[in-house]
């Protein structure tokens, strides 16, 4: 079958390999999975580069998201059957054409799902939901609160945006550029500010920041705009760089914590994990949690994919047909 491979860490347009590998049966619990469609986000890239080497073991298959069909079954599974439609979850993998998972890390995916949206249905969509009631637990009620979202010209950036105006808070997305301002506003709901490291607006204030980003931008807006006994949840780090300590240090009057979807995940249980699919899929019907599809890529292709993954001016994300 194809598959892809990491055996070093560096620049996932140079380590990801395209391998031919053995097809394994799925063993006692276990399901085969046959992948149609996986995303690429940036959680799948970020390890590839061996920013979090010490929890990553090589060689790896990368890939956290996407969907498939049930192959063959292992002995004692009764709750999947071949030809039913699973997203399978709990470690990476999904990069290639088939998967062996334990069938309690796959979960169903409903009829009106089609596959494309249920490919985007796992990493943002819980993500969101899982900071949203982070924010509640600190606050109570988030009703009123002014909360900043970097990196808001993403697709879960715009997810947010539009369930902290649902708790009736004032979302403020955070951007880089012109461009993605302008297409934000016309969009999602909330305010809209351009600003980067070296322009932060004044006055800017916040009851609580949602972080995608860290490195020193994160730490300025901590010291800048934070207001006393503000949360700041750190859920990616598309910089690549951690916080800065001393700007965590500075602030003993903020509440700093950290978010990783793997973690809620593997700490849930799975009717944790289900009641938060039944949501994403709801968010799914509806258009809330709903991912702009820029383009689809035979995984035969994956440099090419890479590239454009890389490419600021790519609008939307992308996916691999993991069948070619």
């Amino acid at each position: 079958m194809r598959s892809t491979l990491v055996s070093q860490f560096g620049d996932p347009r140079q380590v990801i390999a395209l391998v031919d590998a053995e097809r394994v049966a799925p063993g006692p619990g276990e399901v085969e999975v046959m992948l149609s469609l996986a995303a690429i986000n940036p959680s799948d890239l970020i390890p590839v580069t061996g920013a979090y080497s010490a929890r990553t073991t090589l060689p790896f298959v990368p890939g956290f998201e996407g969907i498939g069909t049930i192959a063959r079954v292992g002995a004692g599974v009764r709750s999947l059957r071949p030809g039913d439609r699973v997203i399978p979850i709990g470690a990476s993998g999904l990069w290639q054409e088939y998967l062996v998972r334990p069938a309690a890390w796959c979960f169903s995916v409903p009829g009106d799902i089609d596959d494309r949206q249920a490919a985007t249905s796992y990493v943002n969509p819980l993500t969101a939901i899982r900071l949203i009631e982070a924010l509640k637990a600190h606050f109570g009620s988030i009703a009123g609160r002014r909360i900043g979202v970097t990196a808001a010209g993403s697709a879960i950036g715009g997810m947010l945006m539009q369930l902290i105006a649902g708790e009736g808070a004032r979302p403020v997305g955070i951007v880089r550029s012109e461009r993605s301002a302008e297409r934000l506003a016309s969009g999602a709901p909330g305010e809209v500010v351009v600003a980067d490291q070296n322009n932060i607006p004044s006055p800017l204030a916040f009851d609580a920041i949602l972080d995608a980003v860290g490195g020193p931008f994160a730490g300025d807006l901590i010291g800048q705009t934070l207001q006393p006994g503000a949360a700041f949840i750190q859920y990616g780090a598309l910089s690549g760089v951690p916080v800065p300590i001393q700007a965590i240090q500075a602030r003993p009057d903020v509440r700093f914590s950290f978010l990783w979807l793997r973690t809620w995940v593997h700490a849930a249980g799975r009717p944790a994990i289900e009641e938060a699919f039944a949501e994403s899929f709801a968010g799914l019907r509806t258009g809330l949690f709903s991912s702009r599809i820029a383009r689809t890529y035979p995984l035969s292709r994956l440099d090419e994919a890479l590239t454009h993954q890389e490419d600021p001016k790519r609008d939307g994300k992308l996916l691999l047909d993991t069948r070619c």
